[in-house]
C-alpha cells in the first residue's frame, strides 16, 4: 500500500484514524494495539508472508533487550555485552541473508570461476529500516539508556506504519515517550489541519514534481545502460534532472511521513532539511536522511573511534562509515561506489577545515562564498548521484563520460530555429544540432523550476514552522518570506486544498513507488 494511493487515502489511512480515537476513548492500551495491528496490516498489504519474519524480529529482539537489561541489574555486565553481540549478529544476519546473499555469491563466482547459485531472494520491504531502528533500540539497552519496556508499545515502536517502509530511522527515546502520553490519545484538529496540509505538501511534491520528472532522467539512465553515448547536454540533463527527481520523491516521503504520524497526535524527528543549500559535505549528510546520518555516526563512526585517534584514523573511519552507508542502500557495486565517493568528499572537506584553522582562514568568504561552496557540493552531490542511478559501473561511466565532454556539445536541433541568426553563427563555428531523444522537450524548464523551488523557496517544515512540524526542528532565528508561514485561516485552507486536488489529481496516471521503498 502506497501513501501515493487512493487505498491508501481514502480508505486505510481514515479507517485506521478514526478507529484509533475511538478506541482511545475506552482504553489507551487497546488504541496502541489497534494501530500496532493496522501497522501490520499496512506492511502485509505487499506481501502477508513476510508479516511472520517482522513479528519474529520484534519477539527477538524485545527478549534479549529484557535479558541485557536484566543483567545489567544483576551487575553481569560481560554478559549483557554477550547478548548485545548475540541480538547485533542475529540482526545482521538476517539483513544479510535477505538483502546480499545474492550480491556476494555473484561476485564469488565472478571471482573464482564458479558456478554456484540460489533461488533469487525477494528483499522484505522495510527490512533495512527496522533492523536498524532495532540495533540501536540493543545498544542503547546495553548502555542504560532504555527505561521503558513495555511490549506494546515496542512493538508499535517498530511497526508504526508512517516510518515503517522507508524511514525515518527512529530512536526509543524519541518516541516510545509519545506513545505512553495521555495527550497522544486525544484527537486535536490541531493536529488534524497541521497533519494533512504537511502531508498534502509531500503528496504534491511526489506525484506532481518527482514522477513529472521521473520520465526525463530515467531515458538518459536506459540509454546508458543499453550503451548509448551521450551528448553532453543530454548527460547533463538526464543527472539533474534524477538529481531532482530523488530530492522531490524523498521530501514528498518525508513530508508525507511526518503528516500522518501528527494526525495521531505524534511527531516524527525530521529527516530531510533542503540538503542542496547545503555549503559543505559534511552540511548536506547533516541534511540528507538525517536519522541515518544519525545512526552512522552515533553507531558506527563513534564506535570505530570517531575522530579521538587521531587525523589518519579519522579519515579512515570516515571512509568505512561510508563504504558501509553505500552498502547499506543497496547490493550493488553502484551504491558501495557512491558510498565510497562521499567518504572521500568527507575526508577531503574535513583535511581542508584543518588546513583552513592552522593557517588561520576562520572568516567567512562572503555571500559569493558560500554561493561558490554551495555550487561546488552540489555538483560533487549531482556526480555521486549517477552511481547512486545506474544500473551499473559501465552505465554510470558512460553518464560521467557525457557530462565531461567526451561525446561532444550538441544542441536540441529545435534551438537552431529558436535562436535565429545567433544559432546560424553557432552551426557555421562547428556547434553541432541534433534531434535527441535522450534529451526531451520540456526538460529544460523542468530543470530550472526544479532548481529554482529547491534554493529559493522556504522548505515544508520552515512554512510550518509556528506550528512544531517536527520532533527535532528548531525555526529560523530570523525567518524571511514570512507571508509563506502557514497559519490557519480560510486562505490558506484554500491554498492546501489546491495542493491536495493536484496532487491527488496527478496520481490517476498511476501510483509510483518512492525510490526509497527500495531499500
Amino acid at each position: 500500500m502506497l501513501f501515493n494511493s487512493y487505498t491508501f487515502i481514502l480508505g486505510y489511512l481514515p479507517i485506521t484514524f478514526l478507529v484509533f480515537f475511538a478506541l482511545a476513548q475506552k482504553s489507551h492500551k487497546i488504541a496502541a494495539v489497534w494501530l500496532m495491528l493496522a501497522s501490520l496490516f499496512f506492511y502485509g498489504w505487499w506481501g502477508p508472508q513476510y508479516i511472520l519474519l517482522l513479528a519474529a524480529s520484534i519477539l527477538v529482539n524485545f527478549g534479549i533487550g529484557l535479558g541485557i537489561q536484566r543483567r545489567l541489574r544483576a551487575d553481569r555486565p560481560r554478559q549483557a555485552k554477550g547478548m548485545l553481540v548475540l541480538g547485533i549478529t542475529v540482526n545482521l544476519l538476517l539483513l544479510g541473508y535477505f538483502k546480499y546473499s545474492n550480491f556476494f555469491i555473484h561476485n564469488f563466482n565472478f571471482v573464482l570461476g564458479t558456478n554456484w547459485g540460489i533461488d533469487d531472494i525477494i528483499l522484505p520491504l522495510g527490512i533495512s529500516f527496522y533492523t536498524f531502528t532495532q540495533i540501536a533500540y540493543l545498544v542503547d539497552t546495553a548502555q542504560g539508556k532504555v527505561r521503558e519496556y513495555n511490549f506494546v508499545h515496542y512493538a508499535l515502536f517498530v511497526t508504526y506504519f508512517p516510518h515503517l517502509i522507508a524511514g525515518p530511522i527512529l530512536h526509543h527515546a524519541e518516541m516510545m515517550p509519545q506513545f505512553a502520553r495521555p495527550e497522544t490519545y486525544r484527537m486535536r484538529w490541531g493536529n488534524i489541519a497541521v497533519g494533512l496540509t504537511i502531508f498534502f505538501i509531500g503528496l504534491f511534491k511526489k506525484t506532481v514534481l518527482a514522477d513529472g520528472i521521473a520520465t526525463y532522467s530515467s531515458i538518459v539512465f536506459d540509454a546508458a545502460a543499453a550503451g548509448t553515448a551521450l551528448p553532453f547536454l543530454d548527460a547533463w540533463g538526464g543527472a539533474l534532472a534524477y538529481t531532482l527527481r530523488l530530492y522531490f520523491d524523498f521530501s514528498g516521503y518525508c513530508d508525507m511521513a511526518i503528516g500522518i504520524s501528527r494526525l495521531f497526535g505524534i511527531n516524527l524527528p525530521l529527516n530531510f532539511d533542503s540538503p542542496y543549500k547545503a555549503e559543505n559535505i559534511s552540511d548536506f549528510w547533516r541534511r540528507w536522511h538525517m536519522t541515518l546520518s544519525r545512526f552512522l555516526r552515533e553507531y558506527l563512526y563513534i564506535p570505530l573511534g570517531g575522530n579521538r585517534k587521531g587525523g589518519a584514523r579519522r579519515y579512515v573511519n570516515l571512509l568505512v562509515t561510508m563504504l558501509l552507508g553505500g552498502l547499506w542502500h543497496g547490493a550493488n557495486w553502484t551504491f558501495v561506489i557512491w558510498g565510497g565517493l562521499h567518504g572521500l568528499y568527507l575526508v577531503v572537506n574535513h583535511a581542508w577545515q584543518s588546513f583552513r584553522q592552522r593557517l588561520g582562514w576562520n572568516q567567512e568568504g562572503g555571500r559569493a562564498g558560500r554561493i561558490v561552496a554551495q555550487a561546488l557540493t552540489f555538483l560533487a552531490v549531482v556526480v555521486a548521484w549517477v552511481f547512486f542511478r545506474a544500473t551499473s559501473i559501465d552505465a554510470a561511466l558512460i553518464v560521467l563520460k557525457g557530462m565531461a565532454g567526451f561525446n561532444g556539445i550538441e544542441m536540441p536541433f529545435k534551438w537552431l530555429a529558436k535562436w535565429g541568426a545567433a544559432g546560424n553563427w553557432l552551426l557555421l563555428h562547428g556547434v553541432r544540432f541534433h534531434d535527441s531523444p535522450t534529451f526531451a522537450s520540456g526538460l529544460l524548464y523542468w530543470i530550472v523550476g526544479g532548481l529554482a523551488i529547491v534554493w529559493l523557496a522556504p522548505n515544508t517544515q520552515q512554512i510550518m514552522e509556528w506550528f512544531d512540524p517536527a520532533l527535532n526542528y528548531r525555526p529560523e532565528p530570523r525567518p524571511s518570506m514570512l507571508w509563506l508561514r502557514w497559519r490557519p485561516t480560510m486562505r490558506w485552507a484554500l491554498a492546501s486544498v489546491v495542493v491536495a486536488y493536484f496532487g491527488m489529481l496527478y496520481m490517476s496516471s498511476g501510483f509510483s513507488e518512492f525510490i526509497y521503498f527500495q531499500f
